[in-house]
């Protein structure tokens, strides 16, 4: 069976339910998806079943200025019933590929919760590493790893070089400015 990968339409907004049931998932606002699928469509990317089912989707950004510009993973997330069959790492390189061809990146980052061993490892296997600790990221309660991967623009991977202390959430925006 094929996946077939292909750019996000509002339409899909009406599927990715059955994909976003996963306690780890972070689920936003309609407004969100739909503000990221206006400003940056190239790096909202779905993968559906030869049936037309929502397998699961991947959507970014590219942001920062200068040596910080890079593009992010906002959220990678796959259908329970298609896990354990790379579908996460084929969206992270659709992305990454994006990240670099498109928009001539540093590098791409994620943020992901300290407590999310599998998808840590599968990133850690992809090349990405923790950059900082950013600490009660998550609601207030979990602390999240920021981790990055250096693209080709930064072939020294100075971008990836770790911070030697832990970020508060509202530290965040200096990096990028």
């Amino acid at each position: 069976a094929m996946t077939t990968l292909r750019p996000f339409t509002c339409d899909d907004l009406f599927t990715y339910n059955e994909v976003n049931t996963d306690v780890l998932t972070e689920t936003f606002n309609l407004n969100f998806y739909l503000g990221y699928l206006a400003t940056w469509p190239e790096y909202f990317t779905t993968a559906t079943s030869p049936g037309g089912t929502t397998m699961g989707y991947v959507m970014g950004k590219a942001e920062g200025r200068g040596s910080n510009w890079h593009g992010h993973v906002t959220a990678v997330t796959v259908a329970p019933s298609y896990r354990r069959i790379g579908l996460a790492k084929l969206l992270m390189h659709e992305l990454e590929s994006i990240s670099q061809e498109l928009h001539d990146g540093y590098f791409v980052d994620l943020f992901v919760r300290k407590s999310n061993v599998n998808a840590i490892a599968m990133y850690e296997g992809l090349g990405y590493a923790t950059y900082r600790i950013v600490l009660d990221y998550y609601s207030g309660e979990e602390d999240a790893l920021d981790m990055r991967k250096a693209l080709r623009r930064d072939p020294e991977k100075k971008s990836m070089v770790p911070l030697p202390k832990p970020v508060h959430p509202w530290e965040l925006g200096d990096d990028f400015s």
